[in-house]
């Protein structure tokens, strides 16, 4: 597959090869659905916490002696049946959600994203991408002439970077929508929340270093 590749003027200046290994591979959405819960469910942290018995503070008398009251037993007042007691079952802080994905079948599902970006022009190939100064004034004047000349429908914007940038990360970090990654730390969740890929074309070269091992 050949796709253009523009200058900083939206011109084109020539087209240039997607390796088909990445960029023509068959979809097949439930192993992209699968990258995406492994992805979301691997980045999930457990905060909530709840007390068991031994956990909540008090109940080391006990409430009343063993026999002759007429009442049920009881050991501590911090019984999950009584209240103020601790809780079963509840949600702990160290509940691990972690989920596994083979390598091969995550690098194919990120390769049948990136061949869905390309076949549906979602994906656009720049010879440069540069900033004068890391002014995030200058990159939304940048994002809204290209929005105009070759991604009129897009509103989120992913940059691909091939090497550090710091002009661009810092002035890409208050525009909502758009994000910088890296080619080589490239993910599933983020290529699909975006409506257009944009990377140099140094960043192909990464990427297919990176992702074709």
């Amino acid at each position: 597959m050949k796709i253009d590749f523009y200058n900083n003027n939206y011109e084109v200046q020539g087209q240039v090869e997607l390796n088909p290994k990445l960029y023509e591979v068959k979809a097949d959405p439930g192993l992209v659905e699968q990258a995406v819960r492994v992805q979301l469910s691997n980045a999930r942290k457990s905060i909530s916490n709840t007390k068991t018995k031994g956990e909540v503070s008090g109940g080391g008398k006990k409430p009343w002696k063993q026999k002759g009251t007429g009442r049920a037993r009881a050991g501590s007042s911090r019984s999950p049946i009584w209240r103020h007691g601790g809780i079963t079952f509840g949600p702990r802080s160290n509940r691990n959600y972690e989920l596994k994905m083979n390598r091969k079948e995550w690098r194919k599902a990120l390769s049948m994203v990136l061949s869905d970006k390309a076949a549906h022009k979602g994906l656009i190939v720049m010879n440069e991408f540069t900033l004068s100064a890391p002014k995030t004034k200058e990159l939304v004047s940048w994002i809204s002439k290209m929005k105009k000349a070759i991604a009129q429908d897009s509103k989120k914007f992913l940059v691909v970077l091939s090497e550090k940038n710091t002009n661009l990360e810092r002035a890409i970090r208050n525009i909502p929508s758009a994000k910088a990654i890296f080619a080589n730390s490239l993910n599933v969740v983020d290529l699909l929340d975006s409506d257009s890929v944009v990377m140099p074309k140094a960043s192909l070269e990464v990427i297919e270093k990176t992702y074709l091992k």
